[in-house]
């Protein structure tokens, strides 16, 4: 019979791609994580890694070792899970998303602790490729990105679609092309992604984001439309984002002629099976994502 920790250890070995983060990831020494991989080996009798000095490169033996593991692992982890006590209102909920989305998902699930004080949510602001890595790294539950996950370990749906809005200073009544130019742009992490979805749909003037004048950059969610409101510039942003503003008198929200959504995918760990509590947190996320739009 194989030993389910060296598959544990192997598979988060292929995780982190580096044995001393393995090593610290599972509280063992380094030399703990050499001897199960070699000890894995032995029992395949086929070489897993192709080792090039402190990197290394998976065999065709280790991916395929890989993905069976990881199929392995998560049957045992649903099934340790079903034998357990699973109570719907109970229990830890590691969650993240842009922070767009964060503005408008978390209120609704802080609204469901009150109501169930035993559901204890770990919510985290982060960019898409950071929440793929941590869900690769079994440090999340769930995820939600802005585009396709781009990693095979992990599963994504269609969860929902969010409005892009094209942002002025309020004193901006027609946001034509030259008025846009003479502004120029307040950019933010995604800016640039954002601003190439509705603008080049909008505008055939549009070409590149670096046509207008680069007035300003901030990568915290509820900080980005403050130049905007001062006059400074404007931006494009996803409908949450606008909505959570504190001062909308001082802002302008352009409906644009083409409107533009951007898709809003769930993305969790591929065969994992989580709790029942997290079928009502995806209930109670999604009704947080519809309410109020209109």
């Amino acid at each position: 019979m194989i030993n389910l920790d060296w598959l544990q250890t192997y598979c988060t070995l292929v995780e982190t791609g580096h044995f001393t983060r393995t090593a610290e990831k599972l509280a063992m020494t380094q030399p703990g994580v050499s001897q199960q991989i070699r000890k894995l080996e032995d029992h395949f009798q086929t070489p897993l890694l192709q080792r090039e000095g402190k990197s290394f490169n998976l065999t065709e033996a280790g991916h395929r070792v890989y993905q069976q593991a990881q199929v392995t692992l998560a049957q045992l982890s649903g099934l340790e899970v079903s034998l357990k006590q699973d109570d719907p209102h109970t229990g830890l909920c590691r969650i993240a998303s842009p922070g767009s989305l964060g503005l408008k998902l978390y209120p609704s699930l802080l609204d469901l602790q009150q109501q169930y004080p035993k559901l204890v949510f770990d919510y985290q602001f982060a960019p898409n490729a950071r929440i793929e890595q941590l869900l690769a790294e079994r440090q999340l539950d769930l995820g939600f990105i802005t585009r396709p996950s781009q990693l095979s370990e992990l599963s994504a749906q269609v969860f929902a679609k969010e409005a892009l809005l094209l942002v002025t200073p309020a004193s901006c009544n027609k946001p034509n092309w030259q008025a846009l130019q003479n502004l120029g742009y307040i950019d933010h992490p995604d800016g640039a992604h954002h601003a190439n979805l509705l603008l080049s749909a909008n505008y055939p003037e549009f070409e590149q984001l670096e046509q207008f004048r680069l007035q300003g950059f901030s990568n915290q969610i509820s900080l980005i439309l403050e130049p905007v409101s001062r006059s400074l510039g404007f931006t494009v942003l996803p409908a949450h984002a606008v909505a959570a503003f504190s001062e909308p008198s001082k802002i302008a929200i352009h409906h644009l002629a083409k409107p533009v959504d951007e898709t809003i995918y769930l993305v969790q760990r591929r065969y994992q099976q989580l709790a029942s509590r997290f079928k009502l947190v995806s209930q109670i996320m999604q009704q947080g994502l519809t309410a109020n739009d209109n």
